[in-house]
């Protein structure tokens, strides 16, 4: 029987990890010009945080969740996006005790058991942001400047930024009342989904997407005229201080994002090179969300984006993704009196930071050279019994063919030296 990878997952294999290690290296480093710290959670949590987090009205809850029963009868899930976990943990530990803002970041793998599609798979990774205690627009700001600031880092120079608020419970309740009053004489042309929504959700019809739905609800109002006093204001200084930023955006009124712990802002970032399923990263604001999840009342702001999604399209615009590791010295030792010389000497050499490779099939000099020239090596430096007696090795450029003979003793440091590797 050959074993295969489980439907929509698939194997990162060793000659394209280097993408997946340039994308996490690049995200990883712009986190930290912004100062935010690393967060790493259970791949697996308690079913009720993401059913409470996420909503239980959510597709992600009704019929996306991978979740199973321990032993004990407990009911865990394997964690469908970060935001409820990373809220969990700030709970747990009480950071609100420790100091009032709270920055971190994450790149892990999400699990959501969704029908398999271009961008779109059941194990997917992601990276993303969050930070805790600041109820200000520029804290919306903050984390909206960081995500347009790593795909611009990665020279993209189209993505769209779509912004909207969805209030809070106290203005989206009157918004949820006219968009009922609105849909009732069309509920039947609804699809399913939606019928199901129109009770629990309205909100969630904007969102929908099939043409049929999309088109009836084409000349809903957005809800920005029916915000609140307070969520206007918050809304209108995002926005005033994204303009000032040079940060442009398109105003979106079926932005509501397909989870319900979103208050006020809601942004999705978007590129037309990835077709139908366009989003890159997508955040806004969770007001509520701690506090429904046993923790003190404490505002928070987050984004999320796909890796594969961003890896896509950088290969689609041919951007820079990393380079395949390769040997830059090729160790080649002929006879087995030379086995231990050769292999003390990619080890100094490997203390140093060079990327080394030897031999492991016994082979012949002519194989061995054939090796080192078909893995893109740099150097080859070659030890037989003759070399070894006389305490030397053969040092080759194999670009230029030139070789040179040096003592055992100076090779580490002519190594370094011809790499451009300053020395420890």
């Amino acid at each position: 029987m050959l074993y295969q990878t489980p439907r929509g997952t698939k194997d990162i294999l060793p000659d394209e990890s280097h993408k997946w290690q340039f994308i996490e290296t690049r995200v990883r480093k712009i986190f930290h010009s912004f100062n935010f710290r690393e967060i790493r959670t259970p791949v697996f949590e308690e079913t009720e945080i993401f059913a409470r987090g996420i909503g239980q009205t959510t597709d992600i809850v009704q019929k996306e969740m991978y979740t199973f029963t321990d032993r004990g009868g407990k009911s865990y899930t394997l964690r469908p996006e970060m935001t409820a976990s990373a809220v969990r943990a700030y709970i747990q530990h009480h950071f609100s005790e420790v100091q009032p803002i709270q920055k971190w970041y994450y790149i892990a793998s999400m699990f959501r058991q969704e029908k398999p599609q271009a961008g779109r798979l059941r194990q997917f990774h992601q990276f993303g942001a969050e930070i805790f205690g600041s109820p200000e627009p520029v804290a919306d700001v903050e984390i909206i400047q960081l995500v347009m600031e790593i795909f611009l880092q990665f020279g993209l120079q189209q993505p769209t930024l779509k912004l909207n608020s969805v209030g809070c419970p106290k203005c989206r309740l009157s918004y949820k009342e006219l968009l009922r009053k609105i849909l009732r004489p069309v509920f039947d042309q609804l699809c399913p989904d939606c019928r199901a929504r129109y009770d629990t959700n309205p909100l969630r019809i904007l969102d929908c997407k099939r043409d049929s739905c999309h088109k009836l609800t084409e000349k809903v109002p957005g809800i920005e005229t029916y915000l609140c006093e307070d969520c206007k204001s918050h809304f209108q200084e995002v926005k005033r201080a994204l303009t000032t930023l040079s940060i442009p955006f398109d105003l979106d009124k079926r932005l509501v994002r397909g989870l319900d712990y979103y208050t006020r802002t809601a942004f999705e970032v978007v590129s037309s090179q990835l077709g139908s399923q366009d989003a890159l990263a997508g955040g806004g604001r969770y007001d509520l969300l701690v506090k429904e999840l046993g923790g003190p009342e404490t505002p928070g702001v987050g984004f999320a984006a796909g890796i594969e999604r961003l890896l896509m399209v950088l290969e689609k615009l041919h951007l820079p993704i990393g380079e395949m590791i390769k040997p830059e010295v090729y160790l080649v030792g002929l006879g087995n009196e030379t086995s231990t010389t050769v292999r003390e000497q990619a080890l100094k050499l490997r203390r140093q930071g060079v990327i080394c490779e030897l031999d492991l099939l016994n082979r012949s000099l002519k194989a061995q050279m054939r090796e080192a020239n078909k893995r893109g090596a740099r150097l080859a430096i070659i030890i037989g019994e003759n070399e070894l007696q006389k305490d030397v090795a053969i040092l080759k450029d194999m670009a230029k063919g030139e070789q040179i003979e040096l003592p055992l003793s100076e090779i580490t440091e002519y190594v370094l030296n011809k790499l451009g590797k300053p020395g420890s």
